[in-house]
């Protein structure tokens, strides 16, 4: 039963409905459907209609019908499923039973429920036992292989290979020209006019082989989809989990944009209660001042009042002569200026409109670039030109690192002997950089947050810690200079040498040569890249061949290409998550992609691209390709055509 159960469920299923085939028809290309399933499709194929063909929903190659003219309907009907389907249907189909419950196939038709006890090999039908009697008397089946149905099993004997048209002769021809096993009255009836017939016996073997060979590309086909199948289901745990990473680096940009807001309304309501406080304390003031101005009046006026009523003359005039030391006049003492209004000035239209066009950012569909359907846009420029820098930067090399969840962009600014990062946090961009020694060339990327930069007159390599700020750890002092520089492991860098008989040194992280490796034709590799695979590929500007080895030295592939594809100047150089390679290629202004094994696939990007004079390449983990071209840094996205 696990048997039976297995074929249904991977056999004989239809793929669009997902249920056992229900009146299966196999099309040209041996993919097999529901005739009601197929006949549904074709009517959503418009074309294919128009075109007199059925499509297959699988693999969409056309099948052609035997009556173009007749409706879709017959086209559908006229398909037949498969000797290997039908076979399989006869015997594990849904309309199968258990042996207990087989009834007479003759009986059946009767409407008898009589059980079956024997099966004709031949006729591949049951019998009850008064049946068998009868087809064992008539003369054209008598002499038919009968086995006996027991113990629950339906046991075959092997089917004797008789003709489809003429039932009682055995099959003893194949015509070759027909493609066709036949009896010897189809040979002499139907296939008169065919040159080449042979015999069944001497055609099995070949037919056999055929099979047999059929069935190991099949094998290989099946292990290959089985290889795509299982990487598409890991595609989509990793569509899923960089959906996850996507929804929360907007919901973290929602909230630094809310921290903005909080932190201008905290601004605002601070500002409100600096000037509220300020104006209260100039009315608090004035109130006082006000008071004294009161109580002085009020003297005045009790005094004059009680001179005015008094009987003494004398009194009246001291207080007539005071009059012209003392103003009453109000008019003196109220010119203070008014009290000023706290306002918030804003214009909501200007704010609703900024709000509506508020980018918490940008959801796109961005391909690799080893998609070869794919085509390069530029996303950004960096200029790399600062206000200290006393020569226009020459930028050699670059990395992309993630730091805390900054991405920055290290870059070795070789003409003013900087490295520089720039870097985007809480909506402001930022720069900075670390003055060397010497002038930097390659830099070598240790962990996300750091980084080792050879600078070869100094015969120095130094370790920095990006935080995201260039900070300088360590200083390592090298026997040799070295310009190319790539991490072979957390212990182990692969430097390139400065005019020696071996090309690249295998250092510790003391400086301590460890091997030394012939690169062959590179005499001074200006780049190393380590791939997956833990092998080399260096260039040289000077020879135009991109050479890859294993870290032991043994030559892997040398890729010297001739005529249009010739390399002029060959530089930076990384890989793609599928192993392919890019290389940057100075004086054509091109950046090159070979596949891993160092086969030309196609120019990722050329001067019609907006490039020019291509050193340094980087991916960063979103797929982004990053170039340097003398001062500046250009960043492209990849899309479908």
């Amino acid at each position: 039963m696990a048997t039976a159960k297995n074929l249904t469920e991977n056999h004989l299923t239809c793929v669009i409905c997902s249920e056992v085939f229900t009146d299966p028809a196999t099309l040209q290309c041996h993919h097999t459907f529901c005739k009601s399933c197929l006949l549904k499709y074709i009517n959503t194929q418009p074309e294919a209609v128009q075109a007199k063909s059925i499509p297959c929903p699988s693999c969409r190659q056309l099948t052609n019908v035997t009556n173009p003219d007749s409706p879709v309907e017959e086209w559908v009907s006229q398909l037949k499923p498969s000797h290997v389907i039908q076979g399989l249907m006869d015997d594990f189909g849904p309309d199968t039973k258990g042996v207990e419950e087989h009834l007479c196939s003759v009986c059946r038709k009767q409407g008898k429920t009589t059980p079956a006890t024997s099966w004709c090999s031949v006729c591949d039908v049951v019998h009850c036992e008064g049946c068998l009697q009868m087809h064992n008397m008539m003369p054209g089946l008598c002499d038919h292989e009968v086995a006996h149905l027991s113990d629950h099993t339906k046991i075959k004997v092997k089917r004797r290979f008789m003709c489809k048209v003429h039932r009682d002769e055995k099959v003893k021809l194949f015509c070759k020209d027909c493609k066709q096993a036949i009896c010897t009255i189809c040979c002499s009836i139907k296939h008169r006019a065919c040159k080449d017939v042979d015999t069944i016996e001497s055609m099995t073997p070949l037919v056999k082989g055929q099979l047999t060979s059929k069935l190991e590309k099949l094998g290989i086909n099946v292990a290959a989809t089985n290889n795509i199948i299982t990487w598409r289901k890991s595609t989509i745990q990793d569509v899923k989990s960089n959906s996850q990473t996507l929804k929360d680096q907007v919901i973290k940009t929602r909230e630094t944009v809310m921290r903005v807001i909080l932190r201008k309304e905290k601004q605002l309501l601070g500002d409100i209660d600096k000037a509220t406080d300020e104006q209260l304390r100039e009315l608090q003031a004035d109130i006082k001042f006000q008071e004294i101005e009161l109580q002085m009046y009020q003297q005045q006026y009790e005094f004059t009042a009680n001179a005015v009523t008094s009987n003494c003359e004398s009194d009246m005039y001291a207080v007539y002569e005071s009059m012209g030391e003392t103003s009453t006049d109000i008019r003196d003492t109220d010119n203070r200026p008014a009290a000023g209004r706290v306002v918030l000035t804003h214009d909501l239209d200007k704010l609703s409109k900024a709000v509506d066009e508020l980018q918490l950012g940008e959801v796109q569909v961005v391909h690799d670039v080893s998609d070869p359907e794919s085509s390069p846009v530029l996303h950004h420029t960096i200029d790399c030109k600062e206000g200290g820098d006393r020569k226009d930067p020459s930028v050699r090399d670059l990395t992309v690192l993630t730091v805390d969840g900054i991405k920055v962009v290290v870059v070795a600014d070789y003409n003013n002997k900087r490295l520089k990062t720039y870097y985007t946090s809480n909506f402001k961009s930022f720069d900075n950089q670390l003055l060397l020694s010497s002038e930097p060339w390659q830099i070598a990327k240790l962990s996300e947050s750091q980084i080792a930069v050879s600078v070869r007159d100094s015969q120095e390599i130094v370790t920095v810690n990006v935080t995201p700020d260039p900070v300088l750890l360590s200083t390592i002092k090298t026997r040799k200079k070295y310009y190319a520089l790539a991490c072979l492991s957390p212990s182990q860098l692969a430097a390139g040498t400065w005019r020696q008989s071996y090309s690249v040194d295998i250092l510790d992280m003391t400086g301590r040569i460890l091997r030394s490796i012939n690169t062959g034709v590179i005499g001074t590799p200006d780049y190393i890249h380590v791939t997956r695979n833990k092998n080399l590929i260096v260039s040289e500007g000077a020879v135009k061949s991109l050479v890859c080895v294993t870290s032991e030295g043994d030559a892997v592939f040398t890729y010297t290409p001739t005529g249009d594809r010739a390399l002029a100047q060959p530089q930076g150089v990384t890989t793609t998550s599928t192993g392919d390679i890019l290389l940057g290629d100075k004086r054509s202004h091109k950046v090159i992609q070979l596949t891993e094994s160092g086969q030309f696939v196609r120019d990722v990007l050329t001067q019609q691209d907006g490039l020019e004079y291509p050193g340094g390449v980087c991916l960063d983990a979103g797929g982004l390709l990053y170039v340097t071209s003398d001062r500046y840094v250009k960043v492209f996205k990849f899309f479908r055509r």
